[in-house]
């Protein structure tokens, strides 16, 4: 490809990341207006006042305890999910038994289950063992569902991890446990990296559990909370918009960081599988 080519190529690729950020770009902008100037001004003009106070208006209005609940749920969620993922993974790919391959199945068929079509049934069984509005309930749900994709995604690569490393921490005396959280968890960093950012955005961005499990406001997270912005009579639409930024920020910057580290999960994926 000449100069000539090269050129077009990046004009093309800045006018296609210009699509893809301009939605952020005029929420944030959105987020800074009153509703006099949502309503009646241009949807793309410049607010003719910053107005930072929403965001200090949101968080002070319970924002804060919606957003550190989503923080620690999401991310104990995660650790449970790719640890026993991992576990699994580890014991149906490199041990041997003879109910491997089945396990493997019954797991693999979480894949087809629509997500929410279990919501009756987990209803009624966390109701008889008081999980209801609990956050917990959420946890459980969260790492139940994400395990089967979890496991799919490791799959590919545990399959293809060469047998003489196992076998040469066997010789010098290492147990079957600090073989797997000393050697061949750290091995799997990239393929981790790329699971945790699709728990992460599932479990950060999900609804419908948390609106169905959980009724007190001190355990409702960042997608069920702002709902409590939206007045039967009169809406602040600049609180909300502040609010939508709080809750996509941890997402952008999670992903700007790990993106390297999901690019080459997914490569490893694809080419050890």
């Amino acid at each position: 490809m000449n100069r000539i080519g090269y050129y077009l190529l990046y004009v093309f690729l800045a006018i296609v990341a210009l699509f893809q950020i301009f939605p952020i770009i005029w929420l944030f902008l959105f987020s800074l207006k009153d509703n006099r100037e949502i309503f009646a001004g241009s949807p793309f003009a410049l607010p003719t006042e910053f107005r930072w106070e929403n965001y200090q208006k949101v968080w002070d209005g319970g924002i804060g305890v919606y957003f550190w609940n989503s923080v620690w749920i999401t991310a104990v969620a995660i650790i449970l999910t790719v640890v026993l993922a991992s576990m699994a993974t580890f014991a149906i790919t490199r041990m041997q038994w003879k109910l491997s391959k089945l396990v493997l199945g019954l797991f693999m068929v979480g894949l087809m289950i629509p997500i929410h079509s279990a919501i009756i049934p987990l209803f009624s069984m966390f109701l008889k063992v008081n999980l209801i509005d609990s956050p917990w309930s959420i946890v459980i749900t969260y790492t139940a569902y994400n395990l089967p994709i979890t496991m799919m995604i490791l799959l590919g690569f545990y399959y293809t991890l060469p047998r003489e490393i196992e076998e040469a921490a066997i010789i010098d005396g290492c147990s079957v446990h600090r073989m797997f959280f000393r050697i061949i968890l750290p091995m799997t960093g990239p393929v981790i990296s790329t699971t945790v950012i699709i728990n992460m955005i599932y479990n950060w961005n999900e609804f419908v559990f948390v609106n169905t499990f959980i009724s007190s406001d001190k355990y409702k997270t960042l997608t069920v909370g702002i709902q409590n912005f939206i007045g039967q009579y009169m809406t602040d639409w600049g609180a909300i918009g502040a609010t939508l930024i709080i809750s996509v920020l941890p997402i952008l910057l999670a992903f700007v960081f790990f993106s390297n580290k999901v690019v080459e999960g997914i490569s490893s994926s694809a080419i050890k599988g």
